[in-house]
């Protein structure tokens, strides 16, 4: 029986990520790659959210080192009052 050899590459991080959007609103999610996600975001390819309220800029991401750590957090900052969203990302 062939052995298998672990996978050398160490996994990708994902990005906790918060947007303003139009409106002043504030949108929250997690990326590979934050933006290249905004821009999917902008072009209208992103969440339902986003398509009816379109993103002005990033205002703060976050790397963590799995994609459960990012959606960890992802729910603790949604849990938030919107006054204590930048602060959770050190701003």
């Amino acid at each position: 029986m062939p052995r298998t050899l672990p996978d050398p590459s160490p996994p990708q991080p994902y990005w906790l990520y918060l947007l303003e959007c139009e409106g002043g609103v504030y949108y929250a999610g997690i990326a590979l790659d934050v933006e290249r996600r905004f821009f999917q975001h902008v072009f209208g390819l992103g969440a339902r959210f986003t398509r009816a309220r379109p993103p002005v800029r990033v205002l703060a991401a976050r790397q963590y080192p799995s994609k459960g750590e990012a959606l960890r957090a992802e729910l603790q900052l949604k849990s938030l009052p919107r006054a204590e969203k930048l602060a959770f990302f050190g701003a």
